[in-house]
């Protein structure tokens, strides 16, 4: 069974890379300018497993306490693979001494509160030994100003940007939106492109563009998404994760 479902993973993982090349070569980039995260969320951590061996290396989760437990699995299971772990969901404050424990990366960080909470936790888990590195966060913008769907205003994205800076252990890399429904997304992505120009002016290393998921990444790397996430395309229907 784990054969055929590697299988399975391989022919969807090359069917998303001929996209990506596709569309990096559409739009004058290289390939390597554009990072695949593989939304693991629901999915069981054999997948997750499978996948690093695969060569995707980057996944990506949006629930706390399912993506805990899901990381140690895997770290169980594939004890030396290098897997970079991405929390994309939306996020409270109390889940963020948990989630500094696993992920290398929050790209949902979309309050000052937020912030100060992850930076607290970083903290106190560099100090604990628990981590080894600074937490990288990217700050998350709503594209339709839905409070729905999560996200800042672009209004406030500069001052946003200046508290992470201010706290530290935290590492502003960038901006992340979803696309709105029922709207172009090639706009949408403009205009995140835009928000980004703005940000890096301020704050130069911040320049990853999360942008981009099954049915749009072709618009995203059109408009300077640095970070595709990709479930349903590599995975398929909503699986059930590991209790």
């Amino acid at each position: 069974m784990n054969t055929a479902r590697k299988g399975e993973l391989a022919a969807s993982l090359a069917e998303v890379e001929e996209r990506i090349v596709a569309a990096c070569e559409a739009a004058g980039r290289a390939r390597d300018e554009v990072k695949l995260l593989a939304v693991t969320k629901t999915f069981p951590a054999l997948d997750a497993a499978l996948l690093a061996d695969l060569g995707a290396l980057d996944l990506a989760e949006n629930r706390d306490q399912e993506a805990a437990a899901k990381a140690e699995e895997v770290a169980a299971l594939r004890p030396d693979a290098r897997i970079r772990w991405h929390m994309v969901g939306s996020l409270q404050r109390n889940k963020a001494k948990s989630v500094v424990r696993w992920a290398d990366e929050v790209q949902s960080v979309d309050s000052e509160r937020l912030a100060d909470a992850l930076a607290k936790a970083t903290k106190s888990a560099l100090d604990s030994g628990q981590r080894d590195h600074p937490l990288d966060v990217l700050i998350q913008v709503s594209l339709d100003d839905d409070p729905k769907r999560g996200g800042i205003r672009l209004s406030e994205v500069g001052h946003l940007a200046a508290r992470i800076a201010y706290v530290g252990d935290i590492r502003l890399r960038g901006l992340m939106a979803v696309a709105p429904l029922g709207t172009d997304p090639a706009e949408a992505f403009e205009k995140l492109a835009r928000a980004s120009e703005r940000l890096r002016e301020d704050h130069p290393n911040a320049r990853e563009i999360s942008a981009g998921m099954s049915n749009d990444l072709e618009q995203a790397i059109a408009h300077g998404s640095t970070c595709v996430r990709v479930g349903t395309a590599l995975l398929g229907g909503r699986g059930l994760a590991s209790p």
